[in-house]
């Protein structure tokens, strides 16, 4: 659990800070009659504190904007680093977030910069042709040697693709070990568990469907066992369903501040969340073979290529068929992963949240690397037991 000093001005900056969340949360809702932004996420998709830090009741956004005023004037007597770093990034992510609320139009750029805390361009070229070599590498290791790139991608997905009536069996088999290795290397998750839930005609390929105890998984996608293993690692042990457990569990002990109970936010928070869902594997260190190598390394290739096609759709106003094309050429994926992130990219709010999982994956991967092993029970500590934005996190020292 959090090892970190945490003072009273931390625990009531914490309690406020989720209390403002949540009731935003909730106003959003209630003036939206029920249905919340878009996709019925809202600001707040999963929240397992309302015993703990109930949703004050908000009659308008000018409430809001005075509870934000007011976090901001206490933000600046606390310290100079992650912690402050963090509140800093939140609040700004918050009143950006209230600002779409209220009705207001903001460019993508300041939806990214602003809402989710990231810069607002493609990812570099020079990145995603070295990502294009490593996979290239891969592939002629694991023996497939004929063809472009784009047809060896797609032979050795088709090869390993699991069969319909298989999903179920080899979920629930690589569910166990990702749990027995989670509770061995981050945290004791108890007799929690989820269920395979398949699903069609959505934009993404797999949710965390916490409240329901299942993984939802869209099978209009084919999954090799490597990509099925990185979604069970992602959304379940040791990503979502995870840290739900473990902040719920840190909250109600006082061992961590009352804000990592927004860990599911749309907010800036949403990058660190993503990236421990994506460095999922190697964080309970689970790389087995070449075929799971070549797959976590096509994985962080997908995640840029949509990151960047992202910005040129909404950004630099390709169109969609353009944007289509870049994805195909780029990440070498199947058309309905393509036509669900050209999809996902349009949402008004969760749109920019594409760029959340390379900027949080490569936030978490590089502090994951750098540290040594007898600092890495410290850094799990903070990772899952405190709040973060990608530049606080990247702040991290043992």
């Amino acid at each position: 659990m959090p090892t970190h000093d945490m003072t009273l001005q931390d625990q009531e900056l914490g309690q406020r800070l989720t209390a403002l969340t949540i009731g935003m949360d909730q106003l959003e809702r209630r003036l939206s009659r029920g249905h919340g932004v878009l996709d019925s996420e809202g600001l707040v998709p999963i929240y397992l504190g309302q015993d703990l830090v109930p949703a004050p009741t908000y009659h308008d956004w000018e409430e809001v904007h005075s509870e934000l005023a007011a976090l901001d004037q206490a933000t600046r007597h606390v310290s100079p680093g992650p912690r402050r770093a963090f509140l800093e990034d939140m609040l700004r992510s918050l009143r950006t977030a209230a600002r779409l609320f209220e009705g207001e139009e903001l460019s993508f750029r300041e939806k990214l910069e602003q809402l989710v805390g990231v810069p607002a361009e493609p990812v570099s070229e020079a990145v995603i042709h070295d990502l294009q070599g490593r996979i290239d590498t891969l592939l002629q290791d694991a023996g497939y040697r004929s063809g472009t790139l784009a047809e060896r991608v797609h032979r050795w997905e088709a090869d390993g693709a699991i069969a319909s009536a298989d999903l179920g069996p080899t979920f629930r088999a690589l569910m166990d070990e990702a749990q027995r290795r989670t509770d061995a290397l981050i945290y004791p998750t108890g007799d929690y568990t989820m269920a395979l839930n398949e699903v069609r005609g959505v934009p993404f390929t797999a949710r965390c469907n916490f409240n329901a105890g299942q993984m939802d998984l869209n099978v209009d996608l084919h999954f090799t066992r490597s990509a099925l293993k990185h979604l069970v690692c992602h959304e379940v042990f040791p990503g979502h369903s995870t840290q739900l457990l473990y902040t719920r569990a840190a909250a109600e002990r006082g061992e961590s501040t009352p804000d990592v109970l927004l860990c599911t936010a749309n907010a800036v928070t949403g990058c660190v969340q993503e990236g421990i869902g994506d460095q999922g594997v190697h964080l309970i260190d689970w790389i087995e073979d070449t075929h799971d190598a070549i797959h976590m390394t096509l994985r962080r290739l997908r995640s840029a290529s949509a990151t960047s096609a992202a910005w040129y759709q909404m950004g630099a106003g390709w169109s969609e068929d353009r944007v289509r094309a870049f994805l195909r050429d780029t990440s070498y994926g199947q058309p309905v992963w393509i036509d669900g992130r050209v999809r996902f990219a349009s949402y008004s709010f969760r749109g920019p949240f594409i760029a959340s999982y390379w900027h949080g994956d490569e936030a978490v991967r590089t502090v994951r690397e750098r540290i040594r092993p007898d600092q890495r029970a410290a850094f799990i500590d903070t990772l899952y037991g405190q709040m973060h934005s990608p530049r606080s996190l990247m702040m991290f020292q043992a």
